[in-house]
């Protein structure tokens, strides 16, 4: 890749980044200052594994696509404009995908009310509706062993979640990829719609009516292909073009 060509790439990744941080804050899914999304960067000059993380200590309405910190699989801080580092326990999970998960461009991570609510039943996520029918039978599960810190859970993250997409991280959260940040960000968004949609119906005190089998793979397999014909093969990305405009109208600031 020429010199020129790199540097685009990367800025335009950098600016995917600080737009899902602003969106994902946009959409009242944040945690304060913790929980993260991070990105791969093309591997260092040795090889290394680089990803972009958000600075430690501020808000995802904060972030900018300059005040990402760069750090490698062995959370070596390698560029950190903002000055504070990363979170120990977003290197912990992020490294263990990003080293396993080459496909894997972003990964997503959030502690909502609805998310976690879900993540700590045992039947997870139910197909009741179109957008939960979307992860019917996609979604990997990774038991909760306490804070991230330990680097030795690097390993059962990785192993649990397989070639999934999306994990339910037993009483904590969900984890999201995407073979970019756009899509990664459309899958938390859909994933957080189906959480909230479950609370909801599951608290009426009515009967649910869960999707036959059928019918829910099939629905499951046009999303999947909904997906595919933007990441595979290249078709423009209308919806995530319409949230790059709302950001550039409400928090330009976001790509500085």
């Amino acid at each position: 890749m020429a010199d020129g060509t790199r540097s685009d790439s990367i800025a335009a990744l950098r600016r995917d980044l600080a737009a899902a941080y602003r969106l994902i804050a946009l959409h009242g899914m944040d945690d304060g200052i913790y929980t993260h999304i991070s990105a791969r960067l093309p591997d260092g000059l040795e090889g290394e594994t680089r990803f972009l993380l958000n600075p430690y200590g501020l808000r995802f309405d904060e972030v900018t696509a300059g005040n990402l910190v760069t750090i490698d699989e062995t959370g070596v801080v390698i560029d950190d404009p903002y000055g504070a580092g990363v979170n120990a326990a977003g290197f912990t999970i992020h490294s263990a995908v990003h080293m396993a998960r080459h496909d894997a461009v972003c990964v997503l991570h959030t502690h909502t009310v609805a998310g976690v609510a879900v993540s700590s039943v045992e039947e997870g996520l139910l197909p009741l509706n179109q957008w939960s029918a979307q992860f019917h039978d996609r979604i990997a599960f990774h038991d909760y062993e306490g804070i991230a810190l330990n680097l030795a859970e690097r390993e059962r993250i990785v192993a649990d979640l397989g070639e999934k997409q999306v994990m339910l991280l037993r009483n904590h959260g969900t984890l999201v990829l995407g073979r970019s940040v756009a899509e990664a960000v459309k899958l938390a968004l859909n994933l957080e719609r189906s959480c909230k949609a479950q609370v909801a119906a599951l608290s009426m005190g009515l009967t649910p009516v869960v999707m036959p089998e059928a019918v829910a793979e099939h629905t499951a397999r046009q999303y999947a292909e909904a997906y595919d014909s933007i990441e595979r093969n290249g078709r423009s990305d209308s919806e995530w073009q319409a949230y790059l405009r709302r950001l550039d109208a409400i928090a330009p600031e976001y790509r500085r």
